[in-house]
């Protein structure tokens, strides 16, 4: 049973309790000793709140142990009435790590109880709360040096980041509590001034609105530079562990491509776009890429597939096709398109946000990999050996004894309609296989894909239909008294919706010449301005709950691009008079950060081309 006082934040003693019942206040024998109860141990009651959530993530944690809360108003208030800090922890459903430590932590009675005692637990879906999540995978890098999730933050009753932890082994993440615990009985005060003592981000003004064509080209050749210097020229992509596919990056190289043509960058891209769609970021049967891959050769994925990356890299590979003059790229790009409207489409048209890395049965990539066994009972022997050959199984360790279908090597004219055939019957032993789905779907996310459905629709009508459909979703979200939504039943869109909606309604307006959608694309874009810029740059949410959740001059690219930098494009395109000035401030703000390095703000530095 769940009890709510009248006024939580005062203690009620045994006995003013029992005074109030020889009044004839008529209080339940077993009200009166839970109240009792209560009051001893100086908490309130509280249960896990996640239980059918909307969140699909959320609802996994619903029958944990831990007493989880919302993220909202109320458990921040609880933490300052009981003088508890919180114990925010941040993921998404298609997080295999998410997964281990809910697993071996969060339904872990002992680990639950110490969080339930000392305490106010919250989860959070990084998908429905992008600005919170944001606000501390950026204290974890500043902090620790590294982020990402799942991300489990110690926060101040008053509001204030004290320690960012990610995953963690249970016995690990039990010691780590329990330290903690015991420095916040004898070091209280302490460690809230250390808290409070986090850096704050220092405010500066906007620019003005006067525009330098010489700049935006300078800054494009810098992050040329950058990137390159950045690139495993050999390899593809950047970095030498994981693999990521760094869409935003990508795209602005390309058009950085197209506007002045380099010898050097055009073998980079050739190389990271042929060796993703070659090797195991791609699915190979059923189109699409997954989220990244842990080693730095594009081997082993990490088996999610995320709606943001497939509408991300087919924009990619379709505008590759064209500046690159590699007709290949858009059978890849178009293959992305395919894998979200037969994997990810709602009834509705709109689109879910991402399957999972874990099927049905808990075995990771389990969807994915074939055993020898099983290719010999599907293939005839002649489709056997050019698989064998072509996705080299005699060399290929990484998930042994099972195999990952790869393109390791060219076919031959001969192999051609043996690969064909062979995978046309993996793909019908595939469909069988059961992989959950995170149903939510996202107005931002859904943006984002419209305008790659769009793209899509331009080179094949067929696309057309669904364009349609996600356009009428996108609208769907949006109430004049209320606002745009973050999605059925998620709550107020944040910054992240609104540019990527306005961009992907811009997308399909001039797809299709509609008076509507730039109306619509012109409505969203007027109200971000309105809500999420200031004197003082960006907001990411219109009222956020922690203290430092200040404005940014520039929002940087994370894995999807920044949503300010494609409301300052989607500005520019619409071509307003009321909306240049602003997109011209907003787009010469930030320029001393952008000289330090371009490399993590490519979206940005793609709006400025555009403004030139």
């Amino acid at each position: 049973m769940s009890l709510t006082r009248s006024k939580p934040g005062r203690k009620i003693s045994s006995a003013a309790m029992t005074r109030a019942r020889l009044n004839d206040v008529r209080i339940p024998r077993f009200l009166f000793y839970t109240l009792i109860l209560l009051v001893s141990f100086g908490a309130e009651a509280r249960q896990n709140e996640l239980a059918g959530h909307p969140s699909p993530y959320l609802a996994l944690h619903g029958q944990d142990p831990v007493e989880w809360q919302t993220w909202g108003r109320a458990a921040l208030d609880a933490a300052k009435r009981e003088d508890k800090l919180l114990f925010v922890s941040v993921g998404y459903f298609a997080c295999h790590w998410c997964h281990v430590m809910q697993r071996e932590s969060f339904r872990n009675r002992e680990i639950a109880a110490l969080l339930n005692k000392h305490f106010i637990a919250v989860k959070v879906d990084r998908e429905t709360h992008g600005a919170l999540d944001s606000y501390l995978q950026n204290f974890a890098e500043e902090t620790r040096k590294q982020a990402g999730w799942p991300i489990n933050v110690f926060i101040s009753p008053e509001g204030y980041p004290l320690v960012a932890l990610l995953y963690e082994p249970p016995g690990d993440f039990k010691a780590a509590l329990t330290r903690l615990i015991e420095r916040w009985q004898k070091e209280r005060a302490q460690l809230k001034t250390l808290a409070e003592k986090h850096p704050q981000r220092s405010k500066a003004k906007i620019a003005s609105a006067e525009f330098a064509p010489a700049a935006a080209v300078n800054l494009r050749r810098q992050f040329v530079r950058e990137a390159l210097g950045k690139a495993d020229m050999l390899g593809g992509g950047f970095g030498n562990t994981q693999k990521f596919p760094s869409s935003p990056q990508l795209a602005t190289l390309l058009e950085a491509q197209a506007v002045e043509p380099n010898a050097e960058l055009a073998e980079f891209l050739t190389t990271t776009l042929d060796r993703m769609a070659d090797l195991g970021l791609h699915d190979h049967l059923g189109g699409g890429f997954f989220r990244y891959t842990t080693d730095p050769d594009w081997r082993t994925p990490h088996f999610e597939k995320m709606l943001y990356d497939n509408a991300m890299l087919a924009r990619v590979y379709l505008r590759a096709a064209e500046v690159l003059k590699r007709p290949r790229y858009r059978d890849v790009g178009l293959r992305s398109v395919d894998f979200m409207l037969r994997d990810l489409k709602d009834a509705s048209g709109a689109l879910y946000t991402s399957t999972s890395a874990i099927d049905a049965k808990g075995d990771e990539g389990g969807v994915y990999l074939w055993t020898r066994a099983e290719l010999e009972k599907t293939l005839n022997p002649d489709e056997l050996r050019a698989v064998a050959r072509v996705w080299q199984i005699e060399k290929e360790r990484a998930f042994a004894p099972r195999y990952l279908p790869l393109q390791a090597t060219t076919p031959t004219a001969a192999e051609q309609p043996l690969l064909a055939s062979a995978y046309a019957k993996l793909t019908r032993v595939r469909a069988a296989r059961t992989l959950p789905k995170d149903r939510k779907m996202l107005t931002g996310l859904n943006g984002l894909a419209l305008a790659a459905l769009s793209d899509a629709a331009r080179l094949a009508p067929t696309y057309r239909r669904a364009a349609d459909q996600l356009y009428a979703f996108v609208k769907s979200q949006w109430q004049p008294a209320q606002g745009l939504a973050k999605g059925r039943k998620l709550g107020p869109g944040e910054l992240e919706d609104y540019a990527y909606a306005a961009y992907g309604a811009l997308s399909y307006a001039e797809l299709v010449k509609s008076a509507d959608a730039q109306t619509f694309a012109r409505t969203l874009t007027r109200e971000a301005w309105r809500k999420f810029f200031t004197d003082y740059g960006w907001k990411s949410e219109q009222q956020p709950l922690l203290p430092r959740q200040a404005e940014q001059l520039l929002i940087a690219d994370a894995p999807m691009p920044s949503p300010a930098a494609l409301l300052i494009e989607t500005s520019w395109r619409l071509g307003d008079r009321e909306f240049r000035r602003g997109a011209l401030a907003a787009a010469n703000s930030g320029q001393e950060l952008l000289n330090q390095s371009a490399f993590w703000d490519a979206t940005h530095i793609r709006a400025l081309m555009r403004l030139n």
